[in-house]
């Protein structure tokens, strides 16, 4: 299953400054399997060394205090020789700060080894960091990735054609049915696999029902008990929240009387974490957007949209015949696809209540305000008092009709919302 990180691998290969590089990103999405295959493919051998309570590494670690040293211990630890530029070391499941300063040395010293570390816990990336690492993160598959999956390369050239000229796509309803159909699988390398398969609905959501109880036991890691059974709440009321006309968090739907100190912690985790992801309201714009967040009010979307499918016990049929969960699934692939690009989530809500679910600082500092068109709702003026009111003069309206332009306002079809990375 061809990644589009790949091509970043390769290109830190070649880097003559390359340093370790720390592959991150949550649990299932394929972070190991192409670390596997980038080195069983682009070197002669693979030194694969899981580092979960990993008693002899962490010794070696220790131990020794040069590289070459370390070299001949973890040669010996996994029984065979490592070469210089010609293994591949991958050291999976990082949990421990410690073993990372020891691979920080081959970040700091002139030498011949390749080296990717790889985590899931995200929260302990500011004790990882440092100027003797790369870092690269991963999600799950975009639409463009499930598309080469399949095999429909020709459909990614003509979508992102399309998306470059803002001129119709030919094939606009074949890529509407192929993308309902990746909504409810989801981007995550195991469901995709068995969907390929052909494998039945059940197996498919016993997958994702797995996942999900993967991400439950995450949860398990939050020192306190009670914020572990409070996170667990808080990832099952998700769809929940989501199916609200206001989708706001509201921790009155938790328990009666819930307040915001209660989940602070749960609803830390699940966002450092990467499980869920934290849209916060704004309702003025002044770069940075960050500076304008109302800290108490956010919606909350979940990394994974076939797992929220499946959680929200949908139907083919179900999500096919009812606007309201289709939009709703949308609105969160939309979201991991903000956040999968490196920026933070925002939505704007004046007094009057006007909405727009979504506004994005791209890295050059421009405000760009994202809507979502919903054909049972005549009119959207939202977009347009937001871009009048804060003399905004690039937005983007996502719809299920094809490409095209209004008034300064770019119509996107919701199939190449991956479009938007290389955009924003």
């Amino acid at each position: 299953m061809e990644r589009k990180i790949y091509q970043d691998l390769q290109k830190w290969k070649k880097d003559l400054n390359r340093k370790p590089l720390l592959l991150f990103g949550n649990k299932q999405v394929g972070k190991t399997y192409t670390a596997i295959e980038f080195g069983e493919k682009e070197y002669k051998t693979v030194a694969y060394i899981n580092s979960d309570n990993n008693i002899a590494l962490k010794s070696i670690i220790q131990k020794e205090r040069t590289i070459d040293r370390l070299i001949a211990r973890l040669s010996l630890l996994v029984g065979e020789s490592i070469l210089k530029n010609d293994t591949l070391i991958i050291i999976d499941n990082l949990k421990d700060e410690e073993i990372v300063k020891g691979f920080k040395k081959f970040g700091s010293e002139p030498n011949e080894y390749h080296i990717i570390l790889i985590t899931s816990n995200r929260e302990k990336l500011p004790l990882f960091k440092g100027e003797e690492l790369q870092y690269r993160s991963m999600s799950g598959l975009d639409f463009e990735e499930y598309l080469k999956a399949i095999g429909n390369l020709e459909l990614i050239e003509f979508i992102k054609s399309s998306y470059r000229s803002n001129k119709p796509m030919p094939f606009h309803n074949i890529a509407m049915d192929y993308y309902e159909s990746y909504l409810m699988t989801g981007g995550l390398p195991e469901v995709v696999k068995a969907s390929l398969e052909k494998e039945s609905d059940l197996k498919i959501k016993m997958i994702q029902e797995k996942v999900l109880d993967c991400y439950k036991r995450e949860l398990l890691s939050i020192e306190n008990l009670i914020d572990i059974q409070r996170a667990e709440d808080v990832l099952n009321i998700l769809p929940y929240q989501l199916l609200k006309t206001n989708r706001k968090f509201q921790y009155g739907l938790m328990r009666t009387g819930g307040r915001s100190k209660d989940y602070e912690k749960a609803l830390d985790f699940l966002s450092n974490n990467g499980i869920a992801h934290k849209c916060y309201k704004i309702s003025e714009v002044k770069p940075p957007l960050s500076h304008c967040k109302d800290v108490e009010s956010f919606k909350l979307y979940l990394n994974d949209t076939g797992v929220l499918f499946m959680m929200m016990h949908l139907s083919r049929i179900k999500l096919l015949t009812d606007d309201n969960l289709k939009y709703i699934l949308y609105e969160n692939n939309i979201a991991t696809t903000i956040v999968s690009s490196g920026y933070n989530l925002y939505y704007y809500q004046s007094e009057g209540k006007a909405e727009v679910p979504f506004v994005i600082q791209t890295r050059a500092g421009k405000i760009i305000p994202i809507e979502i068109v919903n054909k049972n709702i005549s009119k959207a003026k939202s977009l347009s008092l937001f871009m009048s009111k804060f003399n905004i003069t690039e937005g983007i309206r996502i719809t299920e009709d094809n490409f095209g332009m209004k008034k300064n306002v770019r119509y996107i079809p919701i199939y190449a919302v991956f479009c938007l990375k290389d955009n924003l």
